[in-house]
């Protein structure tokens, strides 16, 4: 079934995602260059002859793309379009962006190679000044290969044979495309960190091309008023800057609210550089134990019981891509409709606006890292051999064959989220999906962000390191599992109901963890399930993630069909949670 979300209908083909891509580093000059683009498949021998066209920034193989392929291991993707240069000053200089490419690529302008990157979910850029001509068109080609699931970099979810819980093979470019002017020493980065105990905020900067005395200029408005003030020399490349607040208003679920900020870079003569704006929330994550001792999630000093559903974010037109930026931010809505606090962003990296919806919005997030390869057959015949899943051979379900790869992809994510206050905790690994120098990597995480907790991993094999031990319990969830000494006890993943919706379905046939006849016996299934959960909370259980927000292909446990219809209304699933949780 040809399945379409309400939002599809509404893609401008001729600019779509016209929105500014980036809403923690905001300049004015920019150009979007979204549409539609040359494109071919071809061999690594061959030459493009772009025959073809596809829609950025929607992968290929998305019914929104216009070009109906599954990129093979042994095919190339090349794209073709033109621009107009903005640059009007010519000390300026021009770089190229891309949200995102699956997975590796190379880039000409005017037939000059300008760069090349690997990896198929965080931004890059390209400085691409020197490739200019003086000629009014500028010509942009970008060739792609992606090696899916015969390859050893991390993917997610995706396979060349989807079933079950794996789906659609996504490549090429799949976030918006845009071009920035900016001046030869430029802010390149922006994050914060809050300290409670002194109601301080310190802006962290890091600029491009940086020469002696540069200093950087802070200032944090509540609305139209500026709240506070501080300025700093950068050292190397990086400047922090400590902002005091009087009255510092922290962000919360309950109180979403964000501080502008505005960033002016000066140099030794006193002479504007560049100039950016950006925005921040003061909020600390943390654990401790309760009365009881029993380790809670603590958000701003106080106990947050995080109720969440795990979010896939694939969409039956986009695949990787959302249709519009309405539809991007409506999972976000429907899940604070439904009563949660919380999204476990599932083994999937969203564009930069997803996270800002969730920022004003208010909702804990928890930021997987995409996995490597997963065998599902492997982990099929083990599975019914018996063996229980953290018991099984890794090497055979889910070879880490490129940890040197992997490391450099989870450092890129933690780097280009680091600015967004919803995040809370990172999950660098999902079950055994690809789960190698466990200890290493999760001490790597935690050391390099302290300002939230660290998953590790979440199901299956644990290792004692990270703030959580996170268990997936979709059986039996009643049985509630030993405490660990200073460690959070939560649920990563549980439940996943099935419930088939005729006539809102990718297949004829669904696949789930349980079965439900209709929405009533969902329903009764579900409040059920949630009592359970609610009688564990006062044991200790501080934490649990629902499967899932959205049906997804072949996989139909959503509470939401996979073209974002309620199978049970809202505020019902909101009633029940508050039932369930005043207790």
């Amino acid at each position: 079934m040809n399945l379409r979300s309400q939002w599809a209908d509404a893609v401008d083909h001729l600019l779509p995602l016209p929105e500014y891509p980036r809403p923690q580093l905001v300049r004015e000059q920019w150009v979007n260059l979204n549409g539609k683009w040359d494109a071919c498949v071809h061999s690594p021998e061959t030459e493009p002859d772009f025959s073809d066209s596809i829609l950025v920034p929607f992968p290929l193989g998305s019914t929104l793309s216009g070009f109906d392929h599954i990129l093979q291991p042994d095919e190339v993707l090349t794209m073709r379009t033109s621009f107009k240069s903005p640059l009007s000053n010519p000390s300026e200089r021009l770089r190229l962006h891309f949200g995102a490419v699956d997975w590796g690529c190379h880039i000409w302008i005017n037939d000059v190679l300008v760069g090349s990157h690997t990896g198929g979910f965080d931004p890059f850029y390209m400085d691409i000044t020197d490739a200019l001509i003086d000629e009014s068109s500028q010509k942009l080609v970008i060739s792609i290969t992606d090696p899916t699931d015969t390859g050893s970099q991390p993917l997610g979810k995706q396979t060349l044979n989807p079933f079950a819980i794996q789906y659609t093979a996504v490549a090429g470019i799949w976030q918006t495309v845009w071009l920035e002017p900016v001046p030869a020493t430029c802010i390149e980065s922006v994050f914060t960190e809050t300290d409670l105990s002194t109601k301080t905020v310190t802006i962290h900067c890091l600029l491009h091309n940086v020469e002696p005395g540069t200093q950087a200029k802070v200032t944090a408005h509540d609305g139209e008023k500026a709240v506070s003030h501080g300025s700093a020399v950068f050292k190397n490349n990086s400047v922090s800057v400590c902002l005091d607040f009087e009255d510092l208003r922290l962000w919360s679920p309950d109180d979403p609210f964000l501080y502008s900020l505005s960033i002016e870079v000066i140099d030794v003569d006193g002479i504007f550089i560049d100039r950016a704006e950006s925005y921040f929330g003061a909020r600390e994550i943390s654990c401790q134990p309760d009365e009881s001792g029993h380790m809670r999630l603590l958000l701003n000093g106080s106990p947050v019981f995080h109720l969440g559903l795990l979010d896939q974010g694939w969409w039956p037109e986009g695949l990787y891509t959302a249709p519009t930026d309405e539809a991007l931010k409506f999972d976000i809505e429907a899940t604070l409709a439904m009563g949660f606090n919380t999204i476990r962003k599932h083994v999937k990296v969203e564009p930069a606006r997803w996270y800002w919806h969730a920022d004003r919005l208010g909702v804990l997030v928890w930021q997987d890292m995409p996995s490597t390869v997963f065998n599902m057959v492997a982990f099929g015949e083990q599975l019914k051999d018996g063996i229980k899943p953290e018991e099984m051979d890794w090497q055979k379900i889910s070879p880490a064959n490129d940890p040197q790869g992997f490391r450099k992809e989870l450092d890129a994510m933690i780097h280009s989220l680091r600015s967004f206050p919803s995040i809370v905790a990172w999950v660098p690994f999902n079950e055994a999906w690809g789960q190698h120098d466990t200890d290493a990597i999760l001490a790597h995480v935690m050391g390099g962000d302290r300002t939230r907790l660290v998953d590790g991993p979440s199901g299956w094999t644990d290792t004692g390191t990270g703030h959580l031990r996170d268990h997936h319990l979709y059986e039996n969830p009643e049985i509630f599992p030993e405490h660990e000494a200073g460690r959070v006890t939560v649920y990563g993943e549980f439940g996943g109901i099935s419930l088939y919706v005729d006539g809102h379905t990718s297949h004829e046939k669904g696949w789930g963890y349980s079965k439900a006849v209709d929405s009533d016996d969902f329903l009764d299934s579900y409040s059920a399930l949630m009592a359970v959960i609610a009688d564990l909370v006062p044991q200790g259980l501080a934490g649990v993630i629902y499967t899932q927000t959205t049906d997804v292909e072949s996989e139909i446990n959503g509470l939401l069909t996979y073209d974002r219809k309620y199978k049970v209304a809202p505020e019902t699933l909101q009633a029940v949670h508050k039932q369930m949780f005043s207790q």
